[in-house]
């Protein structure tokens, strides 16, 4: 007897192999590809930060919709697509809970640093590390290190190197605090 095998179970293995992240994006990609829109190769830049993100089942039980609202977030480039998903996810479901607004402020996150040549974004006790691109010609990935000196003072470490490094002290793990740090300080890079 042959089986049956849908899309939707098809594209769930795909997702479980890629990540959730990176589907949503050759998604993306297949989608624009084929209404002739110009691609550009776009970096992916992991964060692993210290906060709970996700969509609680109590908030969205229904496994479709979730994957939606998770896809739209994954493919915010902008505050104004930020904005319009808030917006979406509050008319639909009501108020959000923490861990989604978490969530959300991650993806926030993740488009402002694709414009400052961050890689990765990690917590490391009560202090997050801002790994960059490896050293490059190109002018809008330099760091005014004066600027940042100025405003941070001691909160911040350098480490100089091919793929620089910046560490900003935290001092805290308040998921609330790392959210706003981490974005307050990209948005000065």
């Amino acid at each position: 007897m042959e089986q049956e095998v849908c899309c939707g179970e098809i594209q769930s293995g795909h997702l479980e192999q890629v990540g959730y992240d990176t589907y949503c994006n050759l998604l993306d990609e297949v989608v624009k590809e084929m209404k002739g829109i110009e691609i550009k190769p776009e970096k992916d830049i992991q964060i692993d930060l210290n906060v709970t993100s996700y969509i609680p089942d109590n908030y969205i039980g229904d496994g479709s919709q979730k994957i939606d609202i998770y896809q739209k977030i994954a493919l915010c480039r902008t505050e104004e697509d930020i904005a319009n998903v808030i917006d979406e996810i509050i008319d639909r479901f009501g108020n959000m809970p923490y861990e989604l607004e978490n969530l959300i402020d991650i993806a926030r996150i993740k488009y402002l640093s694709k414009e400052k040549g961050i890689e990765k974004i990690a917590s490391r006790k009560t202090a997050v590390v801002f790994t960059f691109e490896p050293n490059s010609s190109k002018q809008e990935h330099k760091i005014d290190l004066s600027k940042l000196i100025k405003k941070y003072g001691t909160k911040i470490k350098f480490s100089a190197g091919i793929k620089p490094m910046v560490t900003l002290e935290i001092g805290t793990n308040s998921e609330r605090k790392i959210l706003n740090d981490v974005t307050e300080f990209v948005r000065e890079l």
